[in-house]
Formats: structure tokens, sequence, C-alpha cells
């Protein structure tokens, strides 16, 4: 099975930018007349019969063609994405909010497979799996033998069994996990954070999104809220008709939230709200972060740009491109940006210009932003996210955090320090100066690495060794590298009140779930604790937005 795999592999990389490069032709053509896109289909036809007919070995069209297809459409921008047949039900379960499965957040990494999440009460928690656990085996099919994301195994039917093998702090475990079906809640929490502040949190905008967060405040208002809290943060976005109606909660029938700009005209579109609102005047701060992307930034733009809400906490993702899955033959689909989207003020808060690409093909980052007025003629900016009325220095992001974020060595010190420590309750919860001390040594034992811009700059100069310069201003470089490393060391200290916050949003979650991090937040979070301040003081409130 193994050699089978590396077989593969080894075809998929000869193969690969053959098709790619095809491809492109033809995706490009497009833009010309009617007989090179013929052309292009033809050559790439006649291509695609000799190779898979004449090659030494035994190919595997579909594999190619997929592989192809995907790694043409990686030329655009990573939202344009070729979609098959498992492809397109996973999409459909994603906005309905409902699958069956183990109810795990589980996640693919080359050949490890791990758990990052078990949700509370499903099938997954009642086995005794919890995050961290690296499963090597499901069935009868090693994970580090599978082609494909081999998470896909674990989904089935209601009331059937999978068996998994899995690795925990050392040690091989089995467990036999029974299917159900697993609601994905748009609103996973709300509570009154006092007496008069309701909290709302929004994780994502399925079919759900509107009806329950609609719920959640009608019963906020029941306990006697007076003002309210919504959270997006974290939130990646989802239905534009979703990001429609929940921000319609809070603003009138027939207001202008979301324009689509394209060079298609039945793509040009203005979306305005439909129905009556639920409440016009309850006073709203939204809170956003770096991870608050698309339906979310529709949400906080516009209620932003109507005056309706105050923004807190850090620079929204940035994504301003909007898409539309097209249907193909055979029951695959093609999700394609079709346009951009603007807010009501006009603005496109699209961060990365995929159309323009650094030397290393990288897409070029938006730094030039052009002023926008909101209703009250507050000044915004476009092109680089919702950017938050009041900022949250813990909420911000920077490149050493998202590399020990994206790096697992975050989610990896969490695992550890579940295993040596224990807790009651949230009450009892406490990350030290010690336990921050243990992480940096944790961090140096992991030999983490990252590259900043600087030194990406100072390194090219070295490699490209100019004789010009001379031996002394060559060490002069590497005295420079040298004090670059270290300043990252040092920026552990420098940044630990961000780190410290992903450290504990982490960790709580494994000893009291996602809703136990809630509770935590409502009492130790800087973002909810100043929202709460600010909606207690009407003056500031309002003066912020005239």
């Amino acid at each position: 099975m193994k050699k089978y795999r590396m077989r593969k592999l080894a075809k998929k990389r000869l193969f690969i930018p053959v098709f790619a490069m095809v491809f492109l032709l033809v995706g490009t053509s497009f833009k010309s007349d009617f007989f090179e896109i013929a052309k292009q289909i033809e050559i790439f036809t006649t291509l695609f019969k000799e190779l898979n007919m004449n090659y030494v070995d035994e190919t595997n069209p579909a594999e190619l063609m997929d592989s192809a297809i995907k790694n043409m459409l990686n030329e655009l921008d990573p939202y344009t994405r070729f979609l098959n047949e498992q492809d397109v039900e996973e999409y459909k379960i994603k906005n309905a909010g409902e699958y069956s499965g183990i109810g795990a957040l589980v996640r693919s990494y080359d050949d490890r497979l791990l758990i990052i999440e078990p949700y509370k009460g499903y099938p997954a928690d009642k086995a005794g799996l919890k995050a961290g656990d690296e499963i090597i085996q499901i069935g009868d099919i090693k994970v580090s033998d599978f082609d494909d994301n081999a998470s896909e195994l674990l989904k089935g039917a209601n009331e059937t069994n999978v068996d998994i093998t899995f690795k925990r702090q050392g040690r091989t475990k089995n467990a036999t996990i029974k299917r159900e079906g697993v609601e994905v809640d748009a609103v996973p929490y709300y509570s009154m954070v006092d007496d008069k502040t309701g909290y709302v949190v929004l994780s994502r905008f399925n079919r759900k999104a509107s009806a329950q967060t609609k719920a959640a405040m009608q019963d906020l208002k029941g306990q006697g809220a007076e003002r309210l809290i919504l959270d997006l943060r974290g939130n990646p976005g989802g239905l534009l008709s979703e990001a429609i109606n929940v921000t319609n909660l809070f603003v009138p029938k027939g207001e202008l939230i979301v324009t689509t700009k394209s060079k298609v005209k039945k793509f040009n579109q203005e979306y305005k709200t439909k129905k009556q609102p639920e409440d016009l005047n309850i006073p709203l701060v939204v809170l956003v972060n770096g991870s608050s992307a698309s339906a979310s930034e529709i949400v906080s733009g516009g209620l932003q740009d109507l005056d309706r809400a105050v923004v807190m906490g850090a620079r929204s993702f940035g994504k301003g491109l909007v898409q539309r899955p097209l249907k193909l033959t055979y029951g695959t689909q093609l999700k394609v940006t079709i346009s951009r989207y603007f807010t009501p003020s006009g603005r496109c808060i699209q961060s990365l210009d995929y159309w323009n690409r650094d030397e290393e093909g990288n897409a070029v980052r938006n730094k030039d932003f052009n002023k926008f007025k909101t209703r009250n003629g507050r000044m915004v900016e476009d092109g680089g996210g919702v950017m938050p009325d009041i900022e949250i220095a813990s909420a911000k992001s920077n490149s050493l955090t998202d590399a020990l974020v994206n790096g697992n060595i975050i989610f990896d010190f969490a695992t550890d320090f579940y295993y040596k420590n224990q807790f009651e309750s949230t009450a009892e919860f406490s990350f030290t100066n010690t336990d921050y001390n243990e992480f940096k040594n944790f961090v140096s034992s992991k030999d983490f690495t990252f590259q900043t811009e600087t030194e990406k700059l100072l390194e090219e100069v070295l490699n490209k060794d100019d004789s010009l310069l001379g031996g002394n201003v060559q060490n002069k470089y590497k005295d420079l590298l040298l004090a670059v490393n270290q300043g990252k060391i040092e920026a552990l200290d420098s940044f630990k009140a961000e780190i410290s916050k992903k450290l504990e949003d982490e960790i709580i979650k494994r000893y009291f779930y996602r809703d136990g991090l809630y509770d935590y937040n409502l009492k130790h979070d800087d973002a909810i604790l100043s929202a709460v301040a600010l909606l207690a003081d009407q003056n500031k409130y309002q003066a912020i937005l005239k």
C-alpha cells in the first residue's frame, strides 16, 4: 500500500506542472477569442488522451484531472475551487449546519490526523477522545497510507460504528465510535455579562445564523438586556444572505448593506435588507479580530458604515471577494470568485491582491488605503479589512503569534499542560508567569523557527555574494541576522499578552470545553470587559458614533 502511494505521488510531481500549464492557458484564453479557446481545449484533449494511453506506468485519469484543475485554480485565488462530488456534499453540509459523524474538529497534517477539539456530548467525546490525540488508523486503513484527507473516513451514516487506533502521550489506544447526527450551531453560546448587558457569540454564517442570533437576542432581552455585544471573532464567514439577515436585525428594512461589482453584468447587484428589524435602538458593540472574515466583515463593516454599532478588537481578515458555485457535469461544481463586494460607504475591504504577486508568487498585501465616510461623517478606510473603532491590544496578531499557532506550538504545549495540571472549575484556572516561562522553554526545545521580512532581505543580500561589499560588510550583515534572531527570542516577552491569550483559550477548552472558555472570557477577556465598560458609558458610546 505504501509503495503504491509513493508511486502515485511521484506521478503527480511529474504530471501536475504539465497539466497546470495547459489548463492555465485554457483559463487565460477565455479573455481572448473563441478560436483560441477551442484551440487550447483541443491541444489539451489530445495531450491528455495520448498521455494516458502511452505513459510507461498505469495512470489514473480521474486523479490526474482533479489535480490538474486544482493546480490551475491555485494560480487565481484561494477561494476559486473545483468541487468534486465529495466536495459538493461537504459544501452543502457546511452551509446546512448539520452532518453525521463523530462530532469533533479533526485536522489533517501531511501524514498526521489530529483531534483538535471534541464537541461536548458527541460520539468522540463519549468515546473518551481528547484534543491532541493522533489518529493513526481508521478501520483497517492506516492514515499514513491514505492518499487523501483521512478525516473523510470518520464520516458515515447515523448509528454506524468506526474503529480507530490513536496515540496519546506516547501510548497507543483503541476506540469504537458510534456515529450520530451533529448539529453545528451558528450561535454556540449567549449569556448575560451583567444585569443589563447581553453577549452573543456568532461563530459562522450557515443557514441558522440569523434565526439563532434573533432568538438569542430575544431571550437576553427577556432577561433584562438593554445593550448587546455581538462577538464575531474567529468567524470565517459563510452565506452572504445570512450576513444581510443578521445585519437586518439592527437596521431598517430597505437599507443597502452590500454592493457587488463584477466584469459580468448580471453579477452586479445591490443587496438590501428585506425584513422588519428586531431592535433599531439597542446599543451595540461588535467584536472582530484577524480571523473574522467575509460575511463577518459584511456585518461589522455595514454596521460601522451605518453608525449602528461600535466595532472593537483588531483589524479583520480582509476578504472582499464573493464566490458562487456553478454546476458542472457529473455532479461536480466550480466555486468561482465572481465579484468584489462593497460596504454601504463604498469600501472594498479586500486585503490581498491576487492579481499582483511578488517574486515568490505570493499575493501582494494592499498598503495604500482610500478614505471613506460613514453615514455620520466618520472616516473609515478600505483595502485591509475592517479597522475597529477601538483597538484591543491582546486581540491583535503578529507574525510571531501566527507562526506559533500555525506551527502547532501553542496547541502542542496546551496538550502537555493538560496532562500535567488539574483544575476543577474555570474559577480555579490560572496561567501564571511560571507557566509562561515553561512555554518559552517548550518553544526552545521544539527548535521553533520562523523568518521575518528583515531576515529575508538580509539573506538575499548575503546570498548575492557581492565581492564589492568586502568581508567586513558581509560580517556586519551576519551580525544583523544574529541580532534579529535574538530579537525574536525577546519578542516572546514583548508579545506576552497576545500569546498568553492564545494559550489560555487553547488550554481552557481542554478542561471545560468551548462553553467553559466562553464562561471564562466573560470575566477575563479584555475585549469583552472593554465592551461592557463602553456600553455602560452611553455618553462615550454615542460620541464615538457621531
